[in-house]
């Protein structure tokens, strides 16, 4: 029997709607485990170096959802402080 490497991440964004984005984008790719403010998924695989492929996939997901919500919420602020000058 050989032994499986395992990792955990909760995930809380600084919103309850960006955290439920990021795990909307998550959702296809791995098991998500609910909170109440938060979620985490669970890697699980045999050896170490699929464990951190694993692990770069789901982070990099992770960041490219949360750069495009900064962008996103930017452009919110944008549109707000230049209507509400009209």
């Amino acid at each position: 029997m050989s032994a499986k490497w395992k990792i955990t991440l909760q995930v809380q964004s600084n919103s309850s709607d960006n955290t439920s984005s990021l795990q909307a984008a998550m959702i296809t790719d791995c098991e998500i485990i609910n909170h109440e403010n938060s979620f985490s998924i669970e890697i699980i695989e045999q050896k170490a170096k699929d464990l951190r492929a694993m692990w770069n996939t789901r982070i990099r997901g992770l960041i490219a959802v949360d750069s495009l919500m900064a962008v996103l919420d930017g452009l919110d602020h944008t549109e707000d402080s230049s209507t509400s000058n009209a």
